[in-house]
């Protein structure tokens, strides 16, 4: 008899369990068509940004290098 109890407590407690990670698993709701292309976006723009940046440091190493050379320039004898 007690061993049929403890059988039934394990089983009813599996059960419950696998409900719950059922239910769990259900609750996940798949990427619809829309955050996908959001997520596209973002990426692109985040591409597109660091892009820019390593832009904007060119641009501001090319100007101090004219600096220094129209310095150079400035100073050097003729």
């Amino acid at each position: 008899m007690m061993g049929l109890m403890k059988l039934g407590k394990t089983m009813s407690a599996s059960l419950v369990v696998g409900v719950l990670l059922a239910a769990l698993t259900g609750c996940q709701k798949q990427e619809g068509p829309a955050e996908h292309a959001g997520k596209e976006i973002d990426k692109t723009t985040d591409k597109a940004g660091q892009q820019i940046e390593k832009a904007g440091d060119r641009i501001q190493d090319s100007a101090k290098g004219d600096k220094k050379q129209s310095l150079y320039r400035t100073l050097r004898p003729t």
